[in-house]
């Protein structure tokens, strides 16, 4: 895949996230004042549960990739990418780190 490809699909895919993020989700969030159950309605049924177990157990694997390639010194400010996996979601914090990751590793080749 051409490279430029590869970094427009990338931004495409997590803009795209955000933006539907902040068209769906985000005003029914910003007026929900309970904070536990805007998390636990993420639970609401077995599907939910399945998606949000997904969900989570992806942005910790992210979590761990990103620390191991800070620790040996490859891509820094991974911490950014993990913050928005958090919000707007693991789709736009994934693709943001694989982006800073390709213009670091390309920077140091």
């Amino acid at each position: 895949m051409p490279t430029g490809l590869y970094r427009g699909l990338l931004v495409l895919i997590g803009l795209g996230f955000a933006l539907a993020f902040s068209i769906l989700i985000l005003p029914t969030a910003l007026q929900e004042t309970d904070v536990l159950r805007f998390v636990t309605d993420g639970w609401a049924n077995v599907y939910a549960s399945g998606y949000m177990l997904d969900t989570i157990s992806c942005w910790w694997v992210l979590a761990v990739w990103i620390v191991y390639e800070a620790s040996t010194g490859k891509v820094r400010h991974g911490w950014i990418a993990l913050l928005l996996g958090v919000v707007p979601g693991v789709a736009t914090g994934f693709a943001v780190y694989l982006l800073m990751r390709h213009k670091q590793l390309q920077g140091t080749a």
